[in-house]
């Protein structure tokens, strides 16, 4: 059985029906859209999206300096006044 991912679940005819009143409704949480009973999409509030997205960035940019300092180069330390003068 696949989870839901997420604390309100809608129909699609419920999506299809009244979008705006659904979002109203939930607020700031996802709403997991069924079909059959399972997830088949999930809305996701823009505030929500936003966070996921800057999530997703930093977690990019985490791996990116842990593959930069394999190379077994001494990091050089930089204050922020530097980089932007």
């Amino acid at each position: 059985m696949q989870p839901v991912l997420a604390n309100y679940t809608a129909s699609i005819t419920e999506l299809k029906k009244s979008p705006t009143q659904l979002l109203k409704d939930a607020g700031d949480e996802t709403v997991a859209i069924l079909n059959h009973n399972v997830a088949s999409a999930y809305l996701v509030p823009s505030s929500v999206y936003k966070k996921m997205m800057e999530v997703m960035d930093e977690y990019y940019l985490s791996k990116e300096v842990e593959e930069r300092l394999k190379d077994n180069e001494k990091p050089i330390r930089v204050e922020l006044d530097e980089l932007l003068s």
